[in-house]
Protein backbone atom coordinates (compact mmCIF):
# COMPACT_ATOMS: atom_id res chain seq x y z
CA UNK A 1 0.00 0.00 0.00
CA UNK A 2 1.22 3.63 -0.69
CA UNK A 3 2.60 5.88 1.89
CA UNK A 4 0.00 8.77 2.69
CA UNK A 5 1.98 12.31 2.54
CA UNK A 6 1.67 14.04 5.47
CA UNK A 7 -0.37 17.01 4.59
CA UNK A 8 -3.44 13.70 3.38
CA UNK A 9 -2.71 12.42 6.85
CA UNK A 10 -3.22 15.97 8.83
CA UNK A 11 -6.16 15.73 6.37
CA UNK A 12 -7.89 12.80 7.75
CA UNK A 13 -7.11 13.78 11.92
CA UNK A 14 -9.71 16.93 10.88
CA UNK A 15 -12.55 14.03 9.37
CA UNK A 16 -14.69 11.73 10.94
CA UNK A 17 -14.42 9.27 8.55
CA UNK A 18 -17.69 7.36 10.94
CA UNK A 19 -19.83 10.59 10.08
CA UNK A 20 -22.10 11.96 7.38
CA UNK A 21 -22.00 14.92 6.99
CA UNK A 22 -23.83 18.08 6.40
CA UNK A 23 -23.29 19.37 2.41
CA UNK A 24 -22.43 23.06 4.01
CA UNK A 25 -19.63 20.97 6.40
CA UNK A 26 -18.70 18.75 4.37
CA UNK A 27 -18.00 21.65 2.04
CA UNK A 28 -15.96 23.24 4.76
CA UNK A 29 -13.72 20.62 5.76
CA UNK A 30 -12.89 19.88 1.83
CA UNK A 31 -12.00 23.96 1.67
CA UNK A 32 -10.04 23.30 4.49
CA UNK A 33 -7.99 20.08 4.12
CA UNK A 34 -6.96 21.42 0.72
CA UNK A 35 -3.81 22.98 2.04
CA UNK A 36 -1.70 21.79 -1.89
CA UNK A 37 0.36 24.26 -3.90
CA UNK A 38 -1.85 24.80 -6.40
CA UNK A 39 -5.55 25.04 -6.43
CA UNK A 40 -6.89 22.38 -6.07
CA UNK A 41 -10.44 21.01 -7.83
CA UNK A 42 -13.10 19.69 -5.77
CA UNK A 43 -15.06 17.06 -6.77
CA UNK A 44 -18.25 15.00 -5.90
CA UNK A 45 -18.25 11.41 -6.19
CA UNK A 46 -21.92 9.49 -6.17
CA UNK A 47 -22.73 6.12 -5.65
CA UNK A 48 -26.18 5.63 -7.30
CA UNK A 49 -28.99 2.57 -6.18
CA UNK A 50 -28.49 1.27 -9.62
CA UNK A 51 -27.49 -0.96 -12.46
CA UNK A 52 -25.65 0.36 -15.35
CA UNK A 53 -25.58 -2.67 -16.89
CA UNK A 54 -29.28 -2.32 -17.88
CA UNK A 55 -30.22 0.70 -20.33
CA UNK A 56 -33.30 1.65 -18.26
CA UNK A 57 -31.15 2.63 -15.86
CA UNK A 58 -28.59 4.78 -17.05
CA UNK A 59 -28.08 7.74 -15.71
CA UNK A 60 -26.57 10.35 -17.73
CA UNK A 61 -26.51 14.11 -18.58
CA UNK A 62 -25.31 17.80 -18.54
CA UNK A 63 -25.40 21.13 -16.41
CA UNK A 64 -23.88 24.54 -16.61
CA UNK A 65 -22.92 25.27 -12.86
CA UNK A 66 -24.17 28.50 -11.57
CA UNK A 67 -20.54 29.73 -11.01
CA UNK A 68 -18.32 27.24 -13.15
CA UNK A 69 -15.87 24.51 -12.86
CA UNK A 70 -12.94 27.31 -12.59
CA UNK A 71 -11.63 25.78 -15.57
CA UNK A 72 -11.51 27.13 -19.02
CA UNK A 73 -12.57 23.97 -21.53
CA UNK A 74 -10.41 24.05 -24.68
CA UNK A 75 -13.29 23.30 -27.32
CA UNK A 76 -12.84 21.62 -30.84
CA UNK A 77 -16.00 21.87 -33.15
CA UNK A 78 -15.80 19.44 -36.53
CA UNK A 79 -18.11 21.32 -38.77
CA UNK A 80 -18.34 22.28 -42.16
CA UNK A 81 -19.56 25.74 -44.35
CA UNK A 82 -21.16 28.84 -42.14
CA UNK A 83 -20.75 26.26 -38.85
CA UNK A 84 -17.16 26.91 -39.13
CA UNK A 85 -17.75 30.49 -38.95
CA UNK A 86 -20.09 30.28 -36.43
CA UNK A 87 -17.89 28.17 -34.15
CA UNK A 88 -14.77 30.74 -34.32
CA UNK A 89 -17.49 33.81 -33.66
CA UNK A 90 -18.54 31.50 -30.16
CA UNK A 91 -14.95 31.15 -29.05
CA UNK A 92 -13.87 27.43 -30.28
CA UNK A 93 -10.26 27.21 -30.16
CA UNK A 94 -9.86 24.93 -32.83
CA UNK A 95 -12.64 23.99 -35.61
CA UNK A 96 -12.49 22.40 -38.90
CA UNK A 97 -13.47 18.88 -40.59
CA UNK A 98 -11.69 16.25 -42.07
CA UNK A 99 -8.08 17.76 -41.14
CA UNK A 100 -9.07 17.56 -37.41
CA UNK A 101 -10.32 14.01 -37.70
CA UNK A 102 -6.67 13.07 -40.00
CA UNK A 103 -5.40 14.35 -36.81
CA UNK A 104 -6.92 12.72 -34.16
CA UNK A 105 -6.71 9.40 -35.93
CA UNK A 106 -3.12 9.51 -37.58
CA UNK A 107 -1.30 12.05 -35.25
CA UNK A 108 -2.77 10.94 -31.96
CA UNK A 109 -3.76 14.29 -30.81
CA UNK A 110 -5.77 15.07 -28.38
CA UNK A 111 -4.70 19.08 -26.99
CA UNK A 112 -8.68 19.80 -26.57
CA UNK A 113 -11.42 18.95 -23.37
CA UNK A 114 -14.32 18.56 -25.23
CA UNK A 115 -15.61 18.23 -29.07
CA UNK A 116 -18.68 19.07 -30.46
CA UNK A 117 -20.02 18.01 -33.67
CA UNK A 118 -22.95 19.39 -35.85
CA UNK A 119 -25.04 16.08 -37.05
CA UNK A 120 -23.96 15.79 -40.36
CA UNK A 121 -20.00 15.36 -39.44
CA UNK A 122 -20.93 12.49 -37.01
CA UNK A 123 -21.12 9.93 -39.78
CA UNK A 124 -17.12 11.14 -40.14
CA UNK A 125 -16.90 12.06 -36.53
CA UNK A 126 -18.32 7.99 -35.67
CA UNK A 127 -14.90 6.23 -37.11
CA UNK A 128 -13.15 7.94 -34.27
CA UNK A 129 -14.85 5.88 -31.54
CA UNK A 130 -12.54 3.53 -30.73
CA UNK A 131 -9.98 6.66 -30.06
CA UNK A 132 -12.36 9.03 -28.47
CA UNK A 133 -14.75 6.94 -26.42
CA UNK A 134 -12.13 5.77 -24.15
CA UNK A 135 -11.17 9.38 -23.32
CA UNK A 136 -14.86 10.33 -23.01
CA UNK A 137 -14.43 12.70 -25.87
CA UNK A 138 -17.25 11.29 -27.92
CA UNK A 139 -19.77 13.96 -28.90
CA UNK A 140 -23.44 13.13 -27.52
CA UNK A 141 -26.81 14.55 -28.12
CA UNK A 142 -27.62 14.06 -24.44
CA UNK A 143 -24.71 16.45 -23.07
CA UNK A 144 -25.15 18.95 -26.00
CA UNK A 145 -22.30 18.09 -27.86
CA UNK A 146 -23.77 16.93 -31.17
CA UNK A 147 -25.94 20.19 -32.16
CA UNK A 148 -26.26 22.41 -35.21
CA UNK A 149 -26.40 25.36 -32.46
CA UNK A 150 -22.90 25.58 -32.32
CA UNK A 151 -22.79 28.94 -30.08
CA UNK A 152 -24.82 27.64 -27.79
CA UNK A 153 -23.03 24.35 -27.14
CA UNK A 154 -19.69 26.41 -27.04
CA UNK A 155 -21.00 28.77 -24.77
CA UNK A 156 -22.52 26.39 -22.52
CA UNK A 157 -18.93 24.51 -22.39
CA UNK A 158 -17.30 27.62 -21.55
CA UNK A 159 -19.64 28.91 -19.12
CA UNK A 160 -18.72 25.56 -16.88
CA UNK A 161 -20.98 22.87 -18.22
CA UNK A 162 -19.79 19.68 -16.67
CA UNK A 163 -21.25 16.16 -17.96
CA UNK A 164 -22.48 13.36 -15.29
CA UNK A 165 -22.81 9.57 -16.29
CA UNK A 166 -22.88 6.63 -14.25
CA UNK A 167 -19.88 4.14 -14.55
CA UNK A 168 -19.42 0.32 -14.52
CA UNK A 169 -19.10 0.80 -10.87
CA UNK A 170 -22.61 2.78 -10.39
CA UNK A 171 -21.03 5.71 -9.04
CA UNK A 172 -20.84 9.58 -10.70
CA UNK A 173 -17.34 11.77 -10.83
CA UNK A 174 -18.25 15.50 -11.50
CA UNK A 175 -16.01 18.39 -10.76
CA UNK A 176 -18.19 21.04 -9.13
CA UNK A 177 -15.50 23.33 -8.54
CA UNK A 178 -11.89 25.06 -6.65
CA UNK A 179 -10.52 25.27 -3.37
CA UNK A 180 -10.47 28.84 -4.27
CA UNK A 181 -14.34 29.10 -4.70
CA UNK A 182 -16.28 31.09 -2.26
CA UNK A 183 -18.59 28.61 0.08
CA UNK A 184 -21.42 29.83 -1.07
CA UNK A 185 -20.98 29.16 -4.81
CA UNK A 186 -19.42 25.52 -4.30
CA UNK A 187 -23.06 25.16 -2.24
CA UNK A 188 -24.78 26.48 -5.47
CA UNK A 189 -23.06 24.44 -7.56
CA UNK A 190 -23.55 21.28 -5.29
CA UNK A 191 -27.12 21.99 -5.11
CA UNK A 192 -27.05 22.20 -9.14
CA UNK A 193 -25.35 19.10 -9.85
CA UNK A 194 -26.75 16.95 -6.84
CA UNK A 195 -30.39 18.33 -7.85
CA UNK A 196 -30.05 17.24 -11.85
CA UNK A 197 -28.39 13.87 -10.80
CA UNK A 198 -32.02 13.22 -8.53
CA UNK A 199 -33.86 14.20 -11.53
CA UNK A 200 -32.22 11.90 -13.80
CA UNK A 201 -33.59 9.13 -11.00
CA UNK A 202 -34.62 6.01 -13.54
CA UNK A 203 -38.07 4.47 -12.84
CA UNK A 204 -36.33 1.28 -12.75
CA UNK A 205 -33.70 2.17 -9.84
CA UNK A 206 -35.26 0.31 -6.49
CA UNK A 207 -34.53 1.35 -3.25
CA UNK A 208 -32.51 4.13 -1.66
CA UNK A 209 -31.02 6.39 -5.00
CA UNK A 210 -28.08 8.09 -3.35
CA UNK A 211 -26.41 4.94 -1.77
CA UNK A 212 -22.96 7.47 -0.73
CA UNK A 213 -21.67 10.61 -1.52
CA UNK A 214 -18.19 12.12 -0.94
CA UNK A 215 -16.59 15.05 -1.21
CA UNK A 216 -13.08 15.11 -1.76
CA UNK A 217 -10.45 17.75 -3.20
CA UNK A 218 -7.99 16.62 -5.71
CA UNK A 219 -4.69 15.68 -2.75
CA UNK A 220 -7.42 15.54 0.14
CA UNK A 221 -9.07 12.61 1.89
CA UNK A 222 -13.09 12.16 1.46
CA UNK A 223 -15.70 13.60 3.42
CA UNK A 224 -19.06 11.52 3.46
CA UNK A 225 -22.35 13.05 3.51
CA UNK A 226 -26.06 12.38 4.08
CA UNK A 227 -27.44 11.05 1.40
CA UNK A 228 -31.13 10.46 2.61
CA UNK A 229 -31.22 14.41 3.54
CA UNK A 230 -29.86 15.53 0.36
CA UNK A 231 -32.53 13.74 -1.21
CA UNK A 232 -35.16 16.50 0.25
CA UNK A 233 -32.97 19.47 -1.59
Amino acid sequence: MAKKGKRYVDGQKKIDRSALYDKKEALSLVKEVANAKFDETIELHIKLGVDSRHADQQVRGAIVLPHGTGKTKRVLVIAKGDKLKEAEAAGADFFGGQEYIDKIQKENWFEFDVLVATPDMMGMVGRLGRVLGPKGLMPNPKSGTVSFDVAKAINDIKAGKVEYRVDKTNIIHVPIGKASFELDKLEENFDALVGAVIKAKPAAAKGRYLRSVTLASTMGPGVHLNGQRLMEI
